[in-house]
């Protein structure tokens, strides 16, 4: 099957499965997979290794004064898999840190941050055949997406989601740290100033609560055939 060179934008709430989701569908359908939750991470990594977070509280002048100079995000193709980089350095596990995660949505929240991460999506999607998933990139980064997925399923299998994939890397969560830090950050993600996580009004809503990860593909598949009269 042949698919047209389109962008699919793929949104949703925190630990739905949205990185995972992507990159399969970039797979089977041989898209480029952009992970923009990844540069996010990579410069709140890089803010918390410079010492520009301190508690709740972020040194935004030094942040941008070090984005302005051009931070070196990109991905590499390792391993049979997309890897994040800051400069020549792989911060592919670092980046997916409780950490990390604890301070993405403040650093994602502000608006210097997220116009440097868009200039960089940007500049990766303009070939099309592109599957991109985050909080606002059929809203803001790729409005004009030809198909615009919103991905939801229940907090508590959520929460469980996330628990098991930070014991699945190696740490020792407690159950109510994730689920703190689940709701902390869908608070900030829809309640943000600058493009706020919502729905965009022509998006497909997908609720994969008790769905595998195979029917999930099913289901695009499903989409952009019947989208655009793509006979098998």
């Amino acid at each position: 099957m042949v698919f047209p060179d389109i962008i699919i934008a793929i949104d949703g709430w925190s630990s739905t499965g949205k990185s995972s989701f992507a990159k399969l569908i970039a797979s089977e359908f041989s898209f480029l997979y952009l992970d923009s939750g990844a540069l996010y991470r990579a410069v709140t990594l890089f803010a918390m290794e410079k010492g520009f977070i301190a508690g709740d509280e972020i040194d935004e002048k030094s942040l941008k004064e070090e984005l302005d100079k051009g931070l070196d995000l990109h991905f590499e193709y390792v391993d049979e898999g997309s890897r994040t980089f800051i400069a020549d350095r792989c911060v592919e596990e670092e980046i997916r840190t409780l950490g990390v995660s604890n301070h993405v949505s403040p650093i994602a929240a502000i608006p210097f941050v997220r116009a440097f991460v868009d200039e960089k999506l940007h500049g990766f999607g303009r070939k099309g055949k592109v599957v991109m998933d985050g909080r606002d990139i059929g809203t803001a980064v790729f409005p004009d997406a030809q198909v615009k997925i919103f991905l939801t399923a229940s907090p508590q299998i959520r929460a469980q989601r996330r628990f098991d994939e930070l014991k699945m890397k190696g740490q020792d969560p407690k159950m109510e740290d994730v689920v703190k830090n689940l709701e902390e950050r869908d608070y900030i993600d829809s309640h943000r100033e600058t493009n706020p996580l919502r729905r965009a009004a022509d998006a497909f809503v997908l609720d994969n609560s008790h769905m595998t990860i195979k029917e999930e593909v099913e289901w695009v598949r499903g989409l952009i055939q019947g989208k655009f009269g793509i006979l098998e």
